[in-house]
């Protein structure tokens, strides 16, 4: 990797990245492979079927490119991509940057008044869509009041895809430097309306070295594969951009990720390191105990999104024999920059700082909290966004002093390095004027073999005073009733320091969460 835009330097400490100038993200993406003789190769396996290797990928994302610059989208200009996790993400995306523009994926679950909102906020000169969110992606544009320059289907008909088939399939990468605008990414919207992160040209590849190749030991001789989707920045780097930077083999699904759909691509593909998240492991976990699929070709598996608890790694462990490295990461900082590593697992933990960047927990005051003490997660590294669009308040309040991030969670240090997250910030619930975790009042909920699922914020009670509520997810939806509830509570009260029991508890057949799988907490307190 010493070359093709970029160098690392692992004499000593975390691995040193340097980059050439000029830089483009393609040219370590896609180049490099090609110049090695290995156009012939597997990049993409979509579980549909299709195969696409890496001289043709390369070739397809410059013809897009080539047909977005004559589509009128300048360099520099915004392209918005609703588009499924499927070979025609890889080339929009790639594509874009290829020519200098400005690729922002959104996430593919929302509604036109979400895609409304973001089309007249990122006032983006493109709009490119898949067919089957034709619906929302049409009725956004109706009534947006910014008016995109070009706006129709992936594929299909009339779709981008005939114009790129015409196009030349070769495109010099726009120069740029690595500190230059790549690519946004709107945050999932877990604490209100979303606010869009610009990243650089370099934090992919940071990503990728620092967190695939050094927590994870990706290499070329990886098949990988995320349930995530590509559209948030977790499946991004874990789907796409850690597997072109490896040589390995990136393995696309456009399925909904239930257990059957994710056991079913992993026994066709065979990938070597899958990641998930917490919701999706725990109803593998419950379908594990009905049938027994081939889970034989993986190494790895990797949860983020959010904590893991510790009860569902020890279930998947022994189900299947591995373990759950889970990680903390963010949209703004690209990737996960703390997570367990193989061999040395903790549960109930995000493991421990990725080489390459820095953490610390800081009171409210913003000093260092003591070993132990609960406070919030800074970190620094090279991944971190430069600054969110049009939010200088935002961006000056999460990015104190211009390269900390303020993660907005809350965790602790053990004694070994290990962080143990406490929820987030905003989240944390002062009960008899003490902090209270609802993290913690999950993890317990979730222990007891009648729960599935379980989220916790605070309510006012009748004097005013908060206390925490719970709302839970029961494993048979027939017993949900008072006798349940009960017996829920004494199992709290049971487990747990006397505060910190759910005065209230409801039963709901779903948790609100966002794409990468966080609770919404928001709407819960808004009762939603």
């Amino acid at each position: 990797m010493e070359s093709f835009g970029f160098s690392v330097d692992r004499s000593g400490g975390a691995p040193r990245i340097a980059f050439a100038e000029p830089f483009n993200l393609t040219v370590p993406l896609l180049d490099r492979r090609l110049a090695q003789g290995r156009g012939e190769e597997t990049a993409i396996a979509a579980a549909a079927g299709e195969t696409v290797t890496r001289a043709a990928l390369a070739e397809r994302a410059c013809a897009w490119g080539n047909a977005l610059l004559g589509a009128g989208i300048a360099p520099g200009a915004r392209l918005l991509t609703i588009v499924k996790d499927c070979p025609e993400f890889a080339y929009l995306f790639l594509g874009a940057v290829r020519a200098g523009i400005v690729p922002i994926p959104v996430n593919t679950l929302l509604r036109a008044a979400d895609y409304r909102y973001m089309i007249d906020d990122s006032e983006c000169a493109a709009v490119v869509w898949s067919p089957e969110f034709a619906a929302e992606a049409e009725a956004a544009l109706a009534g947006a009041a910014h008016r995109p320059v070009l706006a129709l289907p992936a594929s299909g008909p009339g779709g981008f895809g005939e114009r790129a088939a015409a196009a030349p399939a070769a495109l010099d990468p726009r120069p740029s430097t690595a500190e230059a605008d790549c690519f946004w990414l709107y945050s999932s919207g877990s604490t209100g309306r979303p606010k869009a992160a610009i990243h650089r040209q370099r934090d992919l590849v940071v990503s990728a070295v620092l967190y695939a190749g050094g927590a994870l030991g990706m290499t070329e001789a990886d098949t990988v594969f995320s349930a995530a989707k590509l559209f948030f920045a977790y499946g991004l780097g874990a789907a796409l951009a850690f597997p072109l930077v490896f040589g390995a083999r990136a393995v696309l699904s456009d399925a909904r990720p239930t257990p059957e759909s994710v056991f079913d691509t992993v026994e066709r593909l065979r990938p070597t390191i899958y990641f998930g998240v917490p919701t999706l492991y725990a109803a593998q976990c419950r379908a594990l105990a009905e049938s027994t699929p081939d889970l034989s070709s993986l190494r790895l598996c990797v949860s983020a999104g959010e904590a893991l608890p510790a009860p569902v790694f020890r279930r998947w462990r022994e189900l299947t024999g591995l373990a759950i490295l889970d990680g903390i990461g963010s949209t703004e900082a690209t990737h996960i920059f703390i997570s367990n590593r193989p061999g040395a697992e903790r549960p109930g933990t995000a493991g421990e700082i990725v080489p390459g960047y820095e953490a610390r927990i800081v009171r409210e005051d913003g000093s260092a909290a003591a070993p132990g003490e609960s406070g919030r997660l800074w970190v620094r590294g090279p991944s971190v966004a430069a600054r969110y669009w049009r939010r200088p308040d935002r961006t000056a309040a999460a990015m104190p002093g211009g390269d900390w991030l303020d993660t907005g969670d809350t965790f602790s240090q053990d004694a070994d390095g290990y962080f143990v997250y406490r929820g987030r910030s905003d989240d944390m619930i002062k009960v008899g004027g003490i902090w209270c975790s609802p993290v913690e009042i999950e993890t317990r909920l979730v222990e007891h073999p009648a729960v599935r699922d379980a989220a916790v914020v605070g309510r006012a009670d009748g004097d005013g005073l908060i206390k925490p509520e719970a709302h839970v997810v029961p494993e048979d939806p027939a017993a949900a009733g008072d006798s349940l509830a009960r017996t829920l509570l004494d199992h709290c009260k049971a487990g747990l320091a006397p505060y910190k029991y759910p005065r209230w508890l409801h039963f709901v057949d779903e948790l609100p969460r966002t794409a990468a799988g966080k609770v919404r907490r928001f709407k819960l307190r808004e009762g939603a």
